[in-house]
């Protein structure tokens, strides 16, 4: 096993700064200090990704918020815990906040949150070469938080957040968020509508894209119903509901495949004499036998869409589908659940992202173009884009999210957090709407 060579990475860090271009003083500063910081940013990554906090795991979310907390303290943010009812069975949020009247009002988003639950198998932070380590929540996204984090780190130190006004806010559900959203997600829309522009550390997809619209999710549940009878008169004016319902999915496939953004996924198919499926656990126990014509059958998947006109057509069209004919001797009902609202691109999310290349093409770095919505999935961004300017995927690159052996990309590390400083730099110094 390779140790990361700092020496060789901040050789490389120099290499950029000298072709760097148009860095005033005070950004020279940044870029230095980020740089020299960067060991005690790696150590506190490596802190943060051996803590469990997969989302169920409320004291290892609540540890992984108490550390960040700690830090933000140092950096003269006022901070605190969001509490969550004991209902919603999660963890809570932690905030952290300066006032003051310079600039775009910033709110900042990451989570505390990962998908890996303390009954998973362990994967602890290590280096696998001199520019990669693994760790569950590495990339995904405790990478991110602590790119946020060194990026306000070094505006403190050289004393460029004076009279800001940036609100940091660390859910502690996004990968499975508490129900109902109505509560869990109340508050950090509310601090979200005070400011005026929004930036997710979310996963970056490399140093040259941003994202600039999110597509959102939403569930379907497809139930259909039969005439039982013997199998022997299948196809006498009675189909069963099993040939029903694989004829109304494979019309979703047919009509509505094509559609650019839209995806809609039946995660789960069950049919027979006897179904007693819980929606809430996504499980299903069920009977039959081979000579009887299945009168149940219950499908789930989700819906997924880049604006609510595009989610709205495809309901209808499903709703449609589902309604309009049946096959002899069988009935069916299809409904609708909201989850996350899409993060629609906009005049001002790409405007952010005009900016962000600048900032990426004086730092030497190269030019930052917007990605493809279709390549992210949902996330907590969606929630407030509706408010005010986004971008998303700021936070760490790598690869193998959610998945056992994920990477994250140390080497482009430093980089993103230079660019995420100067970005809050320069945006704390616009005044302009």
């Amino acid at each position: 096993m390779k140790k990361t060579s700092l020496p060789l990475l901040l050789a490389f860090l120099t290499f950029l700064r000298v072709n760097a271009q148009q860095l005033s003083p005070e950004e020279n500063a940044i870029v230095d200090y980020v740089n020299n910081q960067l060991p005690q940013t790696l150590q506190l990554l490596e802190k943060l990704v051996n803590i469990n906090s997969g989302t169920l795991n409320i004291k290892g979310v609540k540890k992984v918020g108490g550390l960040l907390q700690k830090e933000f303290d140092k950096i003269g943010f006022a901070t605190e815990w969001v509490k969550m009812p004991d209902s919603i069975k999660r963890a809570g949020h932690l905030v952290a906040t300066t006032k003051g009247q310079q600039g775009k009002r910033l709110f900042l988003i990451g989570h505390l949150d990962t998908v890996f639950e303390p009954d998973m198998p362990a994967n602890p932070f290590k280096k696998l070469t001199d520019s990669t380590a693994t760790g569950q929540g590495a990339n995904d996204m405790k990478g991110g938080d602590v790119i946020m984090l060194a990026a306000l780190q070094a505006l403190y130190q050289l004393n460029l957040l004076k009279n800001t006004a940036i609100t940091a806010y660390f859910t502690g559900d996004e990968e499975k968020g508490g129900n109902p959203i109505s509560v869990s997600r109340a508050d950090f829309i509310e601090r979200a509508k005070q400011c005026d522009a929004a930036l997710a550390f979310e996963s970056a997809q490399g140093l040259h894209t941003i994202a600039t619209a999110r597509r959102g999710s939403s569930s379907w549940y497809l139930t259909v119903t039969g005439k039982q009878a013997h199998s022997s008169g299948i196809f006498d004016r009675n189909y069963g509901a099993v040939y029903e319902a694989a004829r109304i999915i494979n019309t979703f496939r047919e009509q509505l495949s094509q559609e650019k953004y839209l995806t809609f996924n039946p995660a789960v198919f069950a049919g027979g004499t006897d179904v007693a499926y819980d929606f809430g656990k996504v499980t299903a126990n069920i009977a039959g036998k081979t000579n009887i014509i299945s009168p149940n059958a219950v499908v789930m998947g989700d819906l997924r869409f880049l604006t609510e006109g595009q989610k709205d057509s495809a309901r209808q069209k499903m709703t449609v589908i589902t309604t309009v004919y049946n096959l002899p001797g069988t009935s069916a009902t299809i409904r609708f659940e909201d989850g996350i609202t899409s993060m629609e691109p906009t005049a001002g999310n790409r405007k952010l992202a005009s900016l962000l290349n600048s900032v990426s093409t004086d730092l030497g770095i190269g030019p930052v173009q917007e990605g493809d919505p279709g390549s992210r999935g949902a996330g907590d961004i969606s929630y407030v884009a509706r408010y005010l300017d986004c971008i998303d995927g700021l936070g760490a690159s790598g690869g193998g999210a959610h998945a056992p052996g994920e990477i994250i990309n140390l080497k482009e590390l430093p980089l993103l957090v230079q660019r995420a400083a100067l970005l809050i730099y320069r945006l704390t110094r616009q005044s302009e709407p």
